[in-house]
């Protein structure tokens, strides 16, 4: 399909409030949504009406966390699926991917979207950081995002439908954290927010956009773990709360759903961040 005849997600002047943030009749690929903040991101999109499709590492999502998805999913009569997937290994990806792709045109829900959520965190002070370790890391959270986005965008091509690629991304990837010693990941998400801006650039003309939604201090398993043995840490984050409190996963639905969905038809190459005024006080 030529680029002038694309089409676009350009809200219609007769648009509602419903059609400027459903997901209905598309299909959202969530890579780290086998727990955590990927399936809350994968419950969003249920609640909006779309199919989700979970992509993760781990051999079986969250059993407590996927039985509710599915509680979910059914109630809106939508489609939950999980795929074990190494996002770093691309041929694997790829047929994930394709597989979605092609469930969702089967079902009159073709894949319109992606959020690439799968990324690790490690607290190592830089003088003392094993390259192994800083390598994994931007493998992971930089390669791991390029693979799922551009198998995406490709798909969006050849389909000839628009779509949209949420990045998650973090305001670590702007500044460096009070109280963290955590070089390689802010490193691997200033990546990701040049990474979004580069491919956004690239691939606008086939009515892909892309987005980094940057989140500030988040109370995750993975952050509570941090927090346990490092209580002096939380109160530090808490000195730049200017909501006096850490953010949740729920926290980044709305935003997350809003730059998947029509009513965000004309944001492409930016950045949301979500941090609860960390940033603002940093």
């Amino acid at each position: 399909m030529s680029p002038s005849v694309l089409p676009t997600d350009r809200p219609s002047s007769t648009s509602t409030n419903t059609t400027l943030f459903t997901l209905s009749n598309r299909t959202i690929a969530i890579t780290g949504g086998g727990r955590g903040l990927g399936i809350i991101l994968a419950s969003a999109v249920l609640e909006a009406g779309g199919d989700v499709a979970c992509l993760d590492l781990l051999p079986t999502p969250s059993a407590e966390e996927w039985a509710s998805l599915q509680k979910l999913a059914t109630a809106h009569g939508l489609q939950a699926t999980y795929t074990q997937c190494d996002i770093t290994d691309e041929g694997a990806t790829q047929i994930a991917l394709d597989n979605i792709a092609a469930v969702g045109l089967e079902r009159g829900m073709p894949l319109r979207g992606a959020i690439t959520c799968a990324g690790i965190q490690q607290m190592v002070p830089a003088l003392e950081y094993p390259v192994d370790m800083y390598r994994k890391m931007l493998d992971v959270n930089v390669v791991g995002t390029f693979i799922p986005a551009k198998h995406c965008a490709r798909i969006f091509k050849e389909q000839g439908t628009p779509g949209s690629i949420v990045m998650i991304a973090s305001m670590s990837g702007q500044i460096a954290n009070r109280g963290l010693t955590c070089t390689a990941y802010n490193s691997s998400k200033a990546a990701v927010h040049q990474m979004c801006r580069s491919v956004a650039q690239e691939w606008g003309q086939y009515g892909v956009r892309v987005n980094t939604l940057s989140a500030g201090y988040i109370r995750t398993a993975m952050t509570d773990a941090l927090l346990i043995t490092k209580p002096e840490v939380e109160e530090t984050w808490m000195r730049g709360a200017l909501l006096n409190r850490l953010g949740v996963p729920d926290d980044f639905k709305a935003p997350a759903v809003y730059m998947l969905a029509d009513g965000s038809g004309f944001m492409t190459g930016a950045d949301l961040r979500v941090d609860g005024g960390h940033c603002a006080s940093a």
